[in-house]
């Protein structure tokens, strides 16, 4: 299924929504999870190094989801190849639009289960191959 080794990034600056999202990541196997309140702590924390994977919340504090997305994308690799799942309770045409001109890997709508985060990304790692489990 996935690539349990990696280190995720939870971004989020609802604590309730980071925890919800810890869980359903840890429910798909992931086991090396970290939080961070907004965009500006999120990249500060993954310049760093060492994280495989985002899943950030769109509207936040200080710094968007889709700002840190774009920063992102803008750093030199692996940094900017980092996979990125958008978590957004927009589901807008204009806005995911947005997301995918800005190099979103996948995104997501508020509500959601264990078995949509699993299907999204299941989709990212079809493209992001170091998602993906080591056979």
């Amino acid at each position: 299924m996935f690539n349990d080794g990696i280190k995720v990034l939870v971004v989020d600056d609802f604590p309730t929504m980071r925890r919800i999202v810890t869980n359903l990541l840890k429910q798909l196997g992931f086991k090396s999870i970290a939080q961070a309140e907004d965009g500006e702590q999120a990249l500060t924390e993954l310049r760093m190094g060492g994280y495989g994977l985002v899943v950030s919340d769109w509207n936040m504090p200080n710094m968007e989801g889709i700002e840190l997305l774009r920063n992102i994308r803008r750093e030199t690799a692996p940094l900017k190849d980092i996979p990125f799942l958008l978590v957004t309770a927009e589901a807008e045409k204009e806005k995911v639009v947005e997301a995918i001109k800005s190099g979103v890997d996948n995104y997501i709508v508020k509500p959601f289960t264990a078995e949509v985060l699993k299907e999204k990304l299941e989709k990212v790692s079809e493209r992001k191959l170091s998602l993906k489990a080591v056979a």
